[in-house]
Formats: structure tokens, C-alpha cells, sequence
């Protein structure tokens, strides 16, 4: 047996455990090895139904069954009801007061964690409103196979030494719990991986983390690793291999990082010049004063211009912190230097943002910036194309439409220096004269390859500055931006007066309370945003049909029984780009006062007299998303008000709302958010493409900068991997392709 021994020649497969090891990226031994616990249980710690006493806390595993909604014979009280089955056979009854929607949330036969105290009332021994998660990976079943051996596979209680050898009797830590899919335990995974042990597959493989690295950070060898991580005979075992995997998943991806950055700066990129005169004068132009980190900012862009390699930098800055003013400066020094050999025309400057209402927005404000310099702007969207400046101008439209294929013809001659527009500007159709910059809005909505894609489709490097409003932990932008230099923007503009957020309980007259508020703002002429977790109102036979707002049913409800007289709409993501546009547009000219929308609204839009905003079941959001939700009521210098519609049953819950609450900035907000709700649940991070034990790495700051550090001096030393041959093949095979999406 090879490590590429394809999974179904190891063990006989049926159809459905075929599809879902495909569903697990499963393929090969190799992949099955590599496919860690995401936990150990030992079901000696946990409760069984049988000898549960009244009145004690438990928590039971199981099947639950006989699922129903009724309401109590006397009290009228509608509940939930339902029998859990746990690995012995034992049952019990389970019920949730005054919490109907359980039975649709679950259905029968759903595995489940409980966790509450056996009760002894009417319904005889039972959990009432117990703590509920579904537990998809439920620990192996107790069965003497575990404990007496497997036939053709090594006892459990049994193990291998480092070198594999031996099968004497060792201690136990607990039982390897794995990810599962429908068609495959956790239990067959433990099984097939003990056979793969027994069978000393892990010694073929070879080690990618060097000798002198795994020496200097006292990590084990990836065989150690590979048994002690799988039957580990102690919890230091176990810690130690997680570790040693967490630290290889983040160098990987680090060289892979630090080898692009490598290649990026080896091209031809343009050294500019700074006309500081000039660019005084643009600065001086705004309504506003800049802040020192805006300024500090410009300045290091400015100096990394002059460089003999192109700009590799990522700005994080916080919602309305002024990003676009720096990127508009930096813009204008670019546009400012003549193409090399020539007396005549402008570098230019590429701006990609993630969506179309985004980039027509900062196409108006471009405008509205360079208007005063005679400099053409084009705007490359999949809805249509626009020029500015323009013959037949008016106040209200300063730019004219054009066919795609002149703005196209006038960009390739370089009569446009300034192109902004959405994925559109990486089509093959898309080539410029003289690329200077290339700028990125919303660095996190693009993946790597679509970013680098255009900045080197000139066939040079163009300079390259990367913007996120998005809040990130340090650990996070250090892994998956370690090409770029970071630069915080840490000031907001003076005269912004920070939102007063309040959070809302689920009840009538609470929220009538905050209804009255936003009616008195609505009345001084402001604008307010409502926003709903869902589009439209789903199936009430399906799960959560009982406890997630919709857009459409909400902005109903709202222009019957609440805002009457108020002029209503709703966006959404299933709208058309033009669509969202000519809504945005109409929100922003104020022939809407209240936009019902899903969280479609959170990146970049721009509406400074909308002050108001209420997020519809605000425990379902991420404090990172609920930050960039705020933030469309931060624009203008007016008081901004933001109301936390949310059923808080837990105290963890609560204990995030009121974070969020009095969190001063997005940063801090992105910690607390890795902190409490773990990296699995920051923002998405699920969709990064990071394995679970990966994502362990990002809580730990110094194992991302030593596996940084680690991929710095070894690129520096050794460019091409050229000596590195195992990891030069690791790098070119891998998909390093992280992005949200």
C-alpha cells in the first residue's frame, strides 16, 4: 500500500461512502491521514440515561424521535416535545416550554447533544428546555472491538511507539472523534486510519517542515505526529501533533505567500516620481481636514513609489476611516508620472471593487474629486460602461455612457489613466497602455489569483495597494496577507460622532419603544436601513421558518402596521446589479426613506443622511458582520443610531451583544470575535479554505509570525525552492486559493 493508494483499494466502499469521502476531499490513504480529529471523548465522562438522577445536570447524546408541537392540556402553553434515545438504548422524554419552533429546527432521527437537569414531573423522567446542538461527529459507539482488537487491525487500548513498533498495553487518552458526512461515521473513519497505522503507511511519507525548524521549535516528526495524533496515549500527545500540523498548514502558506511576493518583485515596475506641490494641492481641495493616520498612510505609499520594486501593501482601515481619500491621493501621484520615454500622457490606475453598486459609487466620487483636473475616469461594470468628463454634461450627470468597446479602445491608448470598475477589469479584453497601480477595494471578497491576475496581466507590476474595511485579527492578515505590508488606518475623521447602539429585546414593547425613536429621525427628514437575515418568507414546515425575518414579508409589515406614510423598498442579493444600483440610487436622492435589506448593504455603500439602522436577529451575525452593518450609519456628521433586534438565550450570546455595544473600533471587534466565538465562526472563516487545525494557529500570534519568519528566511535564502525540492512540489501542487466568497 502507497500513500496514493486511491481509498477504495483499501477498504470496500459502498456507493454512498464513496460519494461522501468525495464530499470530504478524501481520495487517496494519504488524504484519510491527513484528515484530523476535530476532538477526543471519552465516553466515560459523559452521562447515559439509565443512571441519570433527578435533579443532577447532564449531558446525554443520542437519536431524538416522536418530534411534535402542541401546547399544554391546562396552561395553553405552546412547546416543543420529543424522545431522545441515547448509545444504550435508553430512553427519555424531552421538552422545550413556550419553544415551539424546536420541532421544526430538528427533525427525527437528527443526532443530538443535550445538555440540562433530569427533571421528574408529569412526563415522568425528563429534560425540560435543555441546551441543544446537533452533533453530526457523536463519538464512537462503546463496543469491545475498541477495547479487545479488530480483526487485521491493532487494538485500540494497544499502540505504536514512534517507529510503529510494539502493541503493549499503554494508557488512554480518549476516542478520536472525526468530521462525518451522510454515508460515513466517525467511527469508520477511526477504524480505517487504525488499519492505515498498523500497516506502517505513515513512515513513506515525507517530512515538508525542514529538520532545523522542527528541531527549533521542538516538533515532532510527521510520523510521530501522524500516530499521536489519531490514538494519541496522553493529552500532551495530542497537543503536540495539533501544534505541529497547525505550525505546517501556516508556513505552507506562508512560502507560498512569501515565493509569489518573491516572483512579483523580481518584474519590471515603474520607479515615480512625487510631485509634492501637486499633491498638496489635491489634499487641500477636500471639505476636510485629513487625520494623521490617513497622512501617515500616503506617506509610506508615496515612499514605496519610489522604490526600485513594485508596492506590495494592504491598508486596513475601519468603517469610514477615510480609505478612499488616501486612495484617491495615491491615485493622483501615479497619474501625475509620464510613461517612460514619453514628455506626453499619464501612468494609470486600475480600482477593482467586489460589486457594481460599489464601484459606480466610487466612480461618482472620483468624479467629483478630479473634476477640477481635466482627467478622464471610465467605469467598466457587467451593466454598462461611463466616461467622464463629457460634452454634453449637466449638474446631475456629469459622465455620459459609452459602448464598452470605445472605453475599452481609449483604455488599451491610454487616454483613460483612471479605470474603475468591478471583476470586469481581469477579462482578457481589458488591456492598458501604461499600468501604474493597480488599487483593490474589499481586499477579502477577491481571491489571490483573481487579484494578481490583474495586476501582472500587463506583463510588468504595476504597483499594488489592497483596501479592507473589514475587521481582521493581526494572526489572520499576517497568514493569509503575508505578501502584502499592512498599514492601519486607526483615526476617524473629526466631527464623526460614534454610533449609539442599544440593544433589543424580543418583545412588543420594547421594540415599540425603538419604532418611535426612528419615527422622531424620520421626521427631522433622515433615512434608516432595516435588515433581515432572509430574502423572502420560507417553507413553515422547514427549519428556523419561525425565527428568521424576511425582507420581503418584513418591508410588508412594516409599511402597514408601523411606518405608515414612509416610503418603503428592499434590495437583496437576488436582485439584478442594475436592479441594487437604480435602488441605492433612489435610497441616496432620498425617494426612499427606509430600505428593508439583507446584508447585501454592509460593504461600502454610502448614503451619509441614513441614520438610522435595525438589524433583525443580530445574535444570527458575526461581530465582525454587524460592524460593517453599523458602518452604513457612520457616514455623515449627524448622530447615528443603531438598534440590536435580538433574542439573546444564552448568556454567551449576550455577553457578544454587549461587546459589540461598547467595542471602540473594528479591530478590537475582530479580536473579541476570535476570542469568544472561535475562528470557525469569525466572519466566515470557514470559507478561507484553512482546515479546522489550522484555524487553531490563528489564536496564537507568535506561531504565525515564527512560521513567517521561518518562510521569509528561507525564500530569501533559497528563491527558487531549488534545494527545497519536496517543498517547491507541495507549493506548485497546493490551491493556496483563499478568499471568502
Amino acid at each position: 500500500m502507497l500513500p496514493t493508494t486511491p481509498i477504495e483499494k483499501i477498504a470496500r466502499l459502498t456507493d454512498d461512502q464513496k460519494k461522501a469521502l468525495f464530499r470530504l476531499r478524501i481520495l487517496t490513504a494519504k488524504d484519510l491521514l491527513y484528515h484530523f480529529p476535530v476532538r477526543y471523548s471519552d465516553m466515560s465522562m459523559l452521562s447515559n440515561i439509565e443512571t441519570a438522577e433527578t435533579g443532577t445536570s447532564v449531558t446525554l447524546y443520542g437519536k431524538l424521535s416522536k418530534l411534535e408541537t402542541k401546547k399544554g392540556f391546562k396552561s395553553k402553553i405552546p412547546m416543543s416535545t420529543g424522545t431522545l434515545e441515547d448509545f444504550s438504548g435508553q430512553k427519555i422524554k424531552v421538552v422545550w416550554m413556550n419553544q415551539a419552533y424546536m420541532a421544526k429546527m430538528f427533525k427525527n432521527g437528527d443526532t443530538v447533544k443535550l445538555t440540562g437537569k433530569i427533571s421528574d414531573g408529569n412526563y415522568g423522567k425528563s429534560l425540560v428546555n435543555p441546551e441543544i446542538e446537533r452533533a453530526p461527529d457523536m463519538p464512537i459507539d462503546v463496543h469491545h472491538s475498541l477495547f479487545e482488537g479488530v480483526s487485521g487491525s491493532p487494538s485500540f487500548r494497544g499502540g505504536w511507539g514512534v517507529s510503529g513498533e510494539g502493541l503493549g498495553a499503554r494508557s488512554f487518552f480518549g476516542y478520536p472523534v472525526y468530521n462525518e458526512t451522510r454515508g460515513i461515521t466517525s467511527k469508520w473513519m477511526y477504524h480505517t486510519i487504525l488499519k492505515l497505522l498498523g500497516q506502517h503507511l505513515h513512515e513513506q511519507l515525507v517530512d515538508p517542515i525542514p529538520d532545523d525548524i522542527l528541531k527549533k521549535y521542538k516538533l515532532p516528526k510527521l510520523a510521530t505526529a501522524l500516530v499521536w495524533i489519531h490514538n494519541p496515549e496522553k493529552k500532551e500527545h495530542a497537543e503536540a501533533a495539533r501544534k505541529r500540523f497547525a505550525f505546517e498548514e501556516i508556513f505552507l502558506i506562508q512560502l507560498s505567500r512569501q515565493s509569489e511576493r518573491k516572483q512579483y518583485e523580481s518584474l519590471f515596475s515603474y520607479q515615480l516620481k512625487i510631485p509634492k506641490t501637486d499633491i498638496a494641492d489635491f489634499m487641500s481641495r477636500f471639505p476636510f481636514t485629513p487625520t494623521k493616520s490617513q497622512t501617515d498612510a500616503i506617506d509610506t505609499i508615496l515612499k514605496d513609489f519610489q522604490m526600485d520594486k513594485p508596492m506590495s501593501r494592504l491598508i486596513e482601515g475601519d468603517v469610514g476611516s477615510g480609505k478612499t481619500f488616501v486612495a484617491a491621493t495615491v491615485a493622483f501621484a501615479v497619474i501625475k508620472n509620464r510613461p517612460e520615454g514619453q514628455n506626453f500622457g499619464n501612468l494609470q490606475v486600475a480600482y477593482m471593487a467586489p460589486t457594481e453598486v460599489l464601484a459606480t459609487q466610487l466612480f461618482e466620487n472620483f468624479v467629483e474629486y478630479f473634476k477640477h483636473t481635466g482627467i478622464s475616469i471610465g467605469l467598466l461594470t457587467g451593466s454598462g460602461c461611463r466616461k467622464f468628463p463629457t460634452k454634453v454634461a449637466s449638474a446631475q450627470r456629469p459622465w455620459t455612457e459609452i459602448s464598452r468597446t470605445q472605453l475599452l479602445k481609449w483604455v488599451k491608448n491610454g487616454e483613460i489613466p483612471i479605470l474603475i470598475g468591478t471583476h470586469a477589469l481581469i477579462q482578457k479584453s481589458v488591456a492598458f497602455q501604461d499600468l501604474g497601480l493597480v488599487i483593490i477595494d474589499e481586499q477579502h471578497r477577491f481571491g489571490t489569483n483573481q487579484r494578481m491576475k490583474l495586476a501582472k496581466k500587463e506583463g510588468h507590476a504595476p504597483h499594488y495597494l489592497s483596501m479592507t474595511a473589514t475587521p481582521i485579527p493581526r494572526t489572520l492578515a499576517l497568514t493569509m496577507y503575508g505578501d502584502l505590508d499592512l498599514t492601519v488606518i486607526d483615526q476617524m475623521p473629526s466631527g464623526r460622532k460614534p454610533v449609539i447602539t442599544e440593544i433589543v429585546p424580543n418583545a412588543v414593547e420594547k421594540r415599540a419603544i425603538a419604532y418611535e425613536k426612528i419615527k422622531e429621525e424620520l421626521a427631522k427628514g433622515r433615512q434608516a436601513y432595516v435588515i433581515c437575515p432572509r430574502i423572502d418568507e420560507p417553507d413553515p414546515d422547514q427549519e428556523q421558518a419561525m425565527i428568521a425575518k424576511s425582507v420581503v414579508s418584513e418591508a410588508a409589515r412594516l409599511e402597514k402596521d408601523i411606518f405608515k406614510g414612509y416610503r418603503i423598498d428592499i434590495m437583496h442579493s437576488k436582485m439584478t446589479p442594475a436592479k441594487k444600483t437604480e435602488v441605492m440610487k433612489r435610497f441616496s436622492d432620498h425617494e426612499i426613506d427606509i430600505l428593508v435589506s439583507t446584508s447585501v448593504v454592509e460593504v461600502g455603500v454610502n448614503v451619509p443622511n441614513a441614520t438610522n439602522i435595525i438589524i433583525e436577529g443580530a445574535d444570527r451575525f458575526g461581530l465582525a458582520q454587524l460592524h460593517q452593518l453599523r458602518g452604513r450609519v457612520i457616514r455623515g456628521n449627524h448622530q447615528a443610531y443603531c438598534y440590536l433586534f435580538a433574542d439573546a438565550k444564552s448568556a454567551k450570546t449576550a455577553d457578544r451583544l454587549k461587546a459589540f455595544v461598547t467595542a471602540k473600533n473594528g479591530f478590537e471587534l475582530a479580536e473579541l470575535d476570535l476570542a469568544q466565538r472561535g475562528t470557525g465562526d469569525l466572519a466566515g472563516l470557514k470559507q478561507w479554505g484553512i482546515s479546522d487545525i489550522g484555524m487553531d494557529a490563528i489564536r496564537n500570534i507568535k506561531m504565525v509570525e515564527f512560521a513567517r519568519n521561518e518562510a521569509i528566511d528561507l525564500i530569501t535564502r533559497d528563491p527558487d525552492l531549488s534545494h527545497h525540492p519536496i517543498l517547491k512540489s507541495i507549493i506548485g501542487e497546493k490551491d493556496f486559493e483563499i478568499h471568502f466568497e
